[in-house]
């Protein structure tokens, strides 16, 4: 067998893992993003100053060796240790956290109740949208990650995308990645329309062309260059970069006519329907049925162009919830009170998610039927609330430490004569690795999947032993932060449409 057709048989007929264990992923960036938090209060109460010594550089490898690393290393080499990994870096949280709680709060109210009461009365205010910005920018570095890690044989199986049926780790990655693209669309944002709305239709059409031509330039690319490609995947000629842009554009006409309050109801309607055609219709065993490739596009491409529907109602239920979060709060009562009800509406989810995967069929990102939307909209609004709750945390150490120049989603409510705190925040924010991949998002994507593209040209990637693996995927991971990091610090933004 060719080099090619190894690498195409190696992330084949996989079948996914279980859903506990992505679930218990989600659990690792929020860890994470508290342990940076932390370091930095830790750092200034000792040294009464932030940002660190030479920031350009000190604040980058902070971020990458605290926010980067345990994602690379959770899923190559401590993959069967997820659970140990994940219990030691609470554990670790949790003691510095007492430890700022214990030392920096007034005597007179140390009482938990006290405090807590006091913080939830707390006034709070942010320049990007809480927790969202956060989640957008983790499913970009997580997909950066998975893209490269699936061709190496210290990625588990388990992780990768699944052939029909299962759930795998990257196969929450692709819903997820639609569903964080819906939470900021104009019509989550609630932007007016100005002008007709064949005027706001033009206008979206025109708005996907980058996706377009980037879709174009990678299936010219791998097929020059015969790369490898997974062909039940998306088919023949597809790619994800044609399915972002069509899944845009087929949303944006339905919201131009229908209300995008009811959005959670397009979504059940569109993923109901079209599960019901699945096991009515022939239309099943057309999907799966790998045959008949080169008959027309529709059979080259059925994978991808199908898959649409589903994808169209993840969005959807992107767009209901991007709504809701983006309703003005003030409070951090009210925002734990939306907190409450993520946590609520993924519970649901989860439950309908059993209850279809009993009486009708398991999950097939595949297919992207009904079972497959609701695993992506319940596992994205879990990690959502647990990026939220790692932002409370944060901020309520903020609040405690009186280290209020930390980044985070929220600060708390000051004066506007406190020139030099925003001063400080907006010079944090500068070193911030977070704040630079969500500047430049579709970038870090682009970049992410040409670099891929030149270390499977240059590296034998199923011969490396795992040292060697790590290291790759470590370098791979440096090089694309390095470069959105440098942007950031400059403030360049690449959008050129």
């Amino acid at each position: 067998m060719s080099q090619r057709g190894l690498k195409e048989a190696f992330v084949s007929n996989l079948n996914g893992t279980s859903l506990q264990e992505v679930a218990l992923g989600s659990l690792l960036s929020p860890i994470c993003l508290i342990n940076r938090g932390l370091i930095l209060i830790l750092y200034h109460l000792a040294k009464g100053s932030l940002p660190l010594p030479l920031p350009l550089i000190s604040h980058l490898l902070l971020d990458f060796f605290v926010l980067i690393l345990p994602l690379v290393v959770s899923c190559t080499v401590l993959s069967s240790s997820l659970h140990q990994v994940i219990m030691s870096l609470t554990f670790v949280s949790a003691c510095v956290f007492c430890y700022v709680y214990h030392t920096n709060s007034h005597p007179s109210s140390r009482h938990p109740k006290t405090t807590i009461s006091t913080f939830l009365q707390s006034h709070v205010q942010f320049n990007q949208v809480p927790f969202v910005t956060i989640f957008r920018v983790f499913v970009n570095v997580k997909t950066a990650i998975s893209i490269l890690a699936v061709d190496f044989s210290v990625f588990p199986r388990r992780y990768a995308k699944t052939e029909t049926y299962g759930t795998g780790v990257m196969d929450f990655g692709v819903g997820a990645y639609v569903f964080a693209n819906a939470l900021v669309c104009p019509e989550a944002r609630r932007k007016n329309i100005s002008g007709s709305k064949m005027n706001h239709i033009t206008k979206q059409l025109l708005s996907v062309w980058p996706l377009v031509v980037l879709g174009m330039g990678r299936l010219v690319s791998v097929k020059m260059t015969d790369y490898q490609e997974h062909m039940t995947e998306y088919g023949v000629h597809w790619n994800f970069f044609f399915t972002l842009a069509i899944v845009r554009v087929v949303a944006s006409l339905i919201l131009a006519v229908l209300p995008a309050s009811q959005s959670w109801l397009f979504s059940l309607l569109i993923s109901g329907l079209y599960q019901f055609t699945l096991e009515t219709t022939e239309l099943k065993a057309f999907l799966i049925h790998n045959n008949d490739r080169e008959k027309d596009f529709l059979h080259a491409n059925k994978e991808g162009i199908f898959s649409v529907v589903g994808y169209v109602a993840i969005y959807m239920a992107g767009v209901q919830v991007g709504l809701y979060v983006m309703q003005p709060r003030s409070q951090v009562k009210e925002w734990l009170k939306a907190l409450s009800n993520l946590l609520f509406g993924s519970f649901v989810l989860y439950v309908a998610l059993f209850a279809c995967q009993s009486l009708v069929e398991p999950v097939s990102r595949r297919l992207s039927n009904l079972p497959f939307c609701l695993w992506s909209v319940a596992q994205s609004l879990f990690f959502i609330s647990c990026l939220c709750i790692a932002d409370m945390l944060l901020l309520f150490s903020k609040r405690t430490s009186g280290v209020y120049c930390v980044p985070s989603s929220w600060t708390l409510h000051k004066k506007q004569s406190d020139s030099v705190s925003d001063k400080n925040n907006g010079e944090m924010e500068r070193f911030c690795l977070v704040q630079a991949v969500s500047r430049n998002q579709l970038l870090f994507f682009l970049l992410a999947n040409v670099m891929t593209g030149l270390t499977n040209s240059v590296v034998d990637t199923l011969s490396c032993s795992t040292s060697f693996s790590v290291c790759i995927l470590l370098l791979y991971m440096f090089m694309n932060c390095f470069v959105i990091y440098v942007l950031h610090f400059c403030g360049i933004t690449v959008k050129f449409w």
